[in-house]
């Protein structure tokens, strides 16, 4: 598991002190005090999406931990250091902030020591662009005392889990039984749900790290209990691993995947086919089972449109296929190889070229979450330290064209570049960087530079660029604290003015050595 999974400990349910609350096969409901900690610190930092219609514990934890704060004063710095962290890494929406929040947790270790079980590399990008936090949470954990505050509330959080427990527990018999699959054959893999109330209610953040799938929810009063986002996610459990063993064989439908360039649903879509496939198939069942097959046909034609139209183009497929699967009695299992084999991807093909694509799609519920890739960035930052500069700068190009990779890190490495022809050309880039991304090790390097090029520039000690330098040179500070090289580099700057030992080197790029951090 890659959270800790937390059992009630007060005497009301000393029954399930040695187990989750529900544990079904594969299936957990659960709670975690790893995203208490750190869903507790960005609410204490400003994250307010939904106050007011969340349960009335998030107002009492915030309360608390600024009770907590007034009384010490290691408290309050560890809060001051990890809120100047958050409000300088906020996403675009409140969405994005709490999705990238919730994906760093599911990557931390259990408390006290909350560190990352993976390296760098392998964090998805979202937990990646955050991943700064993670020393000042560890402090802020300890001081602001998160921990007592965890069991204060764990009769509260025991309550939550109590709302969702027959209904998960009845969702997954019935998609069980509707697929005919063995009940807890999940062969080492992992359904979790997590019942979290320091979110934003409206919110439900879905993700699948390997062999794991995790759900996150946030219980309000008189909101729903969303189950059909968690069955959508469930499905995705089942089947995912189901169509995987086929992909080899989906070659065909590439064709099929060029004539839905103009959907608009998420581009992963459009690039692997057997995701396309696993999410039509979903779509499909969901359109059988609607309110225990009771919908309207009406209804289920309607959602299967809706499906079409946002690019899912085989969804009618696998629903016309259901309906053989309902008559036979064989499991699911075993079908489905004659699904897959019986796509008419030429017909498919020319039926998607009828149909009049959406404007919009519905955002997918699950993220996959895969470790960042970056082939093409990472051949270049090689090619780059080889001296190889006119392949680095192309293959950084190629980065930012396809939009696959950080563009952030795309324009640091032609900043870098940029820097050869003189350090008035790398500026630009390196601002443009900062815009791009979050990426610690980014931000840092960039405003290092742009420190270092604004005290080349200048030609007193005391001049007037000295003081934007040391602006950068704090900001750099600021975001390097997983980054021991970087921060280095940024303290010296505030100590005093760059001056490489020739000064014709002008504002050199780190060695090899600074980017291993």
């Amino acid at each position: 598991m890659l959270c800790r999974n937390l059992t009630v400990r007060c005497a009301a349910f000393i029954m399930l002190a040695s187990a989750p609350l529900l544990a079904q096969g594969g299936v957990q409901l659960d709670n975690s005090e790893t995203l208490f900690a750190v869903l507790a610190a960005i609410n204490n930092c400003g994250y307010d999406a939904e106050l007011t219609a969340s349960d009335p514990v998030r107002m009492t934890v915030r309360r608390e931990i600024g009770s907590n704060l007034e009384t010490s004063e290691t408290a309050k710095s560890a809060s001051d250091s990890l809120c100047a962290f958050y409000h300088d890494h906020q996403q675009g929406t409140d969405a994005r902030t709490l999705s990238s929040y919730i994906s760093l947790a599911l990557y931390l270790n259990p408390p006290p020591a909350l560190t990352p079980r993976v390296k760098e590399a392998d964090l998805p990008p979202d937990a990646s662009a955050v991943l700064g936090l993670v020393p000042l949470l560890t402090k802020f954990y300890t001081a602001a005392g998160i921990h007592e505050l965890w069991q204060q509330h764990t009769a509260a959080y025991a309550g939550f889990n109590g709302q969702y427990r027959e209904p998960l527990s009845q969702m997954i018999r019935t998609a069980e039984l509707y697929l005919r699959l063995p009940s807890a054959n999940y062969m080492g893999r992992s359904f979790t749900v997590f019942v979290e109330p320091m979110g934003a209610p409206s919110e439900i953040n879905a993700r699948s790290y390997g062999n794991d799938y995790y759900v996150v929810i946030t219980p309000a009063p008189g909101s729903s209990l969303k189950m059909d986002l968690i069955r959508h996610a469930f499905l995705h459990f089942l089947l995912d691993p189901m169509v995987g063993k086929f992909a080899g064989n989906l070659k065909p439908l590439d064709a099929l995947m060029d004539s839905l360039r103009l959907a608009p649903m998420d581009e992963n879509f459009k690039e692997d086919p057997s995701l396309l496939v696993t999410e039509c198939l979903i779509r499909a069942v969901e359109a059988r089972t609607m309110a225990g097959a009771k919908a309207l046909q009406s209804e289920q034609d309607r959602s299967i449109e809706d499906s079409e139209q946002q690019g899912f183009i085989l969804t009618r497929y696998f629903y016309q296929r259901l309906l053989q699967f309902e008559k036979d009695s064989i499991g699911f299992r075993a079908a489905l190889p004659a699904m897959l084999a019986g796509i008419d991807a030429r017909a498919e093909q020319k039926r998607a070229g009828q149909i009049q694509f959406a404007a919009a799609a519905e955002p997918e519920l699950l993220h996959l979450a895969r470790p960042k890739e970056g082939k093409l960035l990472a051949t270049a930052e090689e090619r780059l330290s080889a001296g190889d500069i006119q392949t680095a700068e192309k293959l950084a190009k190629q980065a930012l064209a396809e939009k696959n990779e950080d563009p952030g890190r795309a324009l640091f490495i032609l900043a870098q570049i940029a820097l050869r022809g003189g350090i008035n050309n790398a500026s630009p880039y390196f601002e443009q960087a900062l815009k791009a991304t979050s990426e610690p090790k980014v931000v840092a390097w960039s405003h290092i530079y742009l420190g270092r090029i604004l005290d080349l520039q200048d030609d007193e000690e005391d001049g007037p660029k000295r003081a934007a330098a040391i602006e950068h040179y704090k900001a750099a500070v600021g975001a390097s604290d997983s980054l021991p090289q970087a921060k280095a580099a940024a303290e010296e700057g505030l100590q005093k003015p760059y001056a490489p030992p020739n000064r014709a080197q002008q504002a050199q790029p780190p060695s090899s050595e600074d980017h291993k951090q």
